[in-house]
């Protein structure tokens, strides 16, 4: 699609919304209807969403996509009256008898650009909040996942008018156009170096943007958690999708005479988790050749530099898109899964024996998108919290934090910028807008002037009660 074929549609909207912004009812239909749309064609997007990964198993589909979307729509229709409500604040006492509000205002028209590893989700998900918000939007699913992608663009264009809400689909070229659009408001989910593109690209226009990354999220195991249940709860959360998670344990980090306890308890977490995993339906494939080969490529290089690949089954069979999960030891920092987001099912095991020594160890490295520790003392939860920073924290497991619709979701400084779900999302997607009403005789009227000795007495009396 052509960037002014990509401009017609987007100066379309913007003269609707000028026309008439959506108003409480329009927005409560549409996300209802976002939901219809949803349930009537679940199995289309679960068929599609398998057909592009190779295999993937129809319940991860709809315990990791399909219902997260229809709860986060049942959470916004619950909240959106009061989300829209005008919050009236304590004006400042020298501008008495003013009145001062905020509310909450829509942006206008937003470009949301999904990704491929949870295309649904992650291209309708922003959708919600931007609907609740009062916006129009254009929708642009990956490429790297076409049958998920060309899904969701039958299913919204023939629901809604294309001057409301549009979905276009195509290559990389098509993204490097759509991201150079002058939306109101741009929201991006891929990876670090895309996101950077993207918001190079947005700056032209000086539009506003949410850039949803990832990193490497580091799961941190005290030495007082219990090993076998910490390994279930980051194997079970690294393998969703064969580990292709923004927010999957990127690496773990425990103490060395661990090590052996928690092979053994990933194995058997492992073997419970996915039976015969080469032949396990309910186990994902790599989405790529290229992402396979990348894979690859990794656990050829940590090896050549010194590391144990450690393999988690008894037999393996990496070919046809298929790669069975891994641990790797004696890890360096040379190492390219050291370096970049590894985006599968390797799990690097970097060992530091306190927690003091591990929170350094993560602090050095940019600010992770989420951040697991497992530990039952809460004064050493509690120094954690305090003395780190990433996009999100789960205590004790991996990767459900964000489910929960009233916290927000989001990345920090390399992770990415901006939040959404709930309230949160809402909030991302609209203009925040100050109010100030004043009365028809007001204490300003004394202060303009000429400056007389008795304003200038006023404005030295004013002066005594603004200093702290």
């Amino acid at each position: 699609m052509e960037r002014e074929e990509l401009n017609r549609i987007l100066i379309k909207q913007k003269i609707a919304f000028k026309a008439s912004p959506p108003s409480f009812e329009k927005r409560l239909d549409s996300l209802k209807l976002l939901s219809d749309i949803i349930e009537e064609n679940k199995e289309y997007f679960i068929e599609a969403v398998s057909e592009d990964f190779g295999l993937r198993a129809k319940e991860e589909t709809l315990f990791l996509e399909i219902f997260p979307l229809q709860d986060q729509i049942r959470h916004a229709i619950k909240n959106l009256r009061n989300w829209m409500k005008r919050r009236h604040v304590t004006g400042a006492w020298f501008l008495y008898p003013s009145k001062a509000f905020y509310q909450y205002q829509p942006l206008g028209s937003v470009g949301i650009m999904g990704a491929w590893n949870y295309q649904v989700l992650l291209t309708l998900s922003p959708l919600v909040d931007a609907i609740a918000a009062g916006n129009h939007a254009i929708l642009k699913p990956s490429e790297v996942a076409p049958r998920s992608a060309g899904i969701i663009k039958q299913v919204i264009n023939a629901a809604y008018p294309e001057e409301y809400i549009h979905c276009v689909t195509g290559d990389a070229s098509l993204a490097e156009n759509f991201s150079s659009l002058p939306f109101d408001h741009l929201f991006f989910t891929g990876s670090i170096r895309v996101g950077k593109l993207i918001m190079k690209s947005a700056a032209k226009n000086l539009t506003p943007v949410t850039l949803e990354l990832g990193g490497k999220s580091p799961a941190i195991i005290s030495d007082s958690y219990p090993l076998k249940r910490a390994a279930k709860r980051i194997m079970a959360g690294k393998l969703f999708n064969a580990g292709q998670t923004c927010v999957a344990p990127d690496y773990v980090i425990l103490p060395k005479n661990l090590n052996e306890e928690f092979l053994n308890s990933t194995r058997e977490a492992v073997a419970k988790l996915y039976p015969d995993i080469v032949q396990n339906k309910q186990y994902s494939h790599i989405i790529s050749e290229r992402h396979h080969e990348r894979l690859h490529a990794m656990l050829d290089d940590a090896r050549n530099k010194g590391a144990e690949i450690v393999e988690l089954i008894s037999h393996q069979n990496n070919g046809d898109k298929l790669m069975t999960p891994k641990l790797i030891f004696d890890v360096t920092e040379e190492m390219e899964l050291m370096m970049e987001e590894i985006f599968g099912p390797i799990l690097p095991v970097v060992n530091i024996d306190s927690c003091e020594d591990a929170v350094s160890y993560v602090n050095d490295k940019p600010n992770p998108l989420a951040l697991y520790y497992f530990d039952t003392r809460r004064k050493k939860v509690d120094w954690l919290l305090k003395n780190t920073l990433s996009g999100g924290v789960t205590i004790n497991d991996t990767i459900y934090h964000l489910a929960q619709n009233n916290l927000p979701f989001g990345g920090v400084g390399n992770s990415g910028m901006g939040h959404y779900h709930g309230f949160d999302g809402f909030r991302n997607f609209s203009k925040k807008r100050a109010v100030m009403k004043q009365r028809r005789i007001a204490a300003t009227d004394f202060l303009h002037p000429p400056f007389t000795d008795f304003k200038r007495k006023l404005l030295h009396y004013i002066g005594r009660f603004t200093k702290v």
